[in-house]
């Protein structure tokens, strides 16, 4: 059985070449290694297959009978790591909160301590307005604290 954090070195190694990060190393009950990766233009399916290849001939033997599964994190899939939410900033994002309320808007920014602000458009009541108006609202959350963060995909 091979160790999961000989794989992230070694995923590591191959990273460190280009502009890569790593989003997520699982191991499955079921003997599957699936490695997620990201990169800020998108992954490309022979980037996928490099990796795949690396690691193949750098752990060898030791992968076993395990199946490996190296691809890109999805699009629309909640955000695992920081990079990702820098990746996103300036583009429409979708986030679930603790409270199970969801709220859209464009992620503005993203802090050192793991917050990030997104810019929504609220209802509010104004003074000398009968109904209840449009305003730009700046929310602040920290990563930890929502239940997920995403990518909002848009048709219109």
């Amino acid at each position: 059985m091979i160790d999961k954090n000989v794989i992230k070195t070694t995923v590591e190694e191959w990273l460190a070449k280009g502009d890569y990060y790593l989003v997520d190393i699982e191991m499955t009950p079921d003997d599957r290694i699936v490695i997620e990766i990201d990169h800020a233009d998108g992954v490309w399916i022979e980037d996928c297959a490099d990796l795949s290849r690396f690691l193949q001939e750098r752990l060898g033997d030791a992968l076993g009978d395990y199946e490996l599964e190296v691809g890109s994190a999805g699009i629309g899939q909640p955000f695992k790591v920081i990079q990702q939410y820098r990746n996103h900033i300036g583009k429409e994002v979708e986030v679930l909160q603790r409270d199970g309320i969801k709220v859209q808007g464009v992620l503005k920014s993203v802090g050192d301590d793991e917050t990030f602000v997104v810019a929504t458009r609220e209802k509010q009541h104004v003074e000398g307005k009968k109904r209840p108006v449009l305003v730009d609202v700046d929310k602040t959350y920290a990563v930890g604290d929502v239940k997920y963060c995403k990518y909002l995909l848009n048709f219109k």
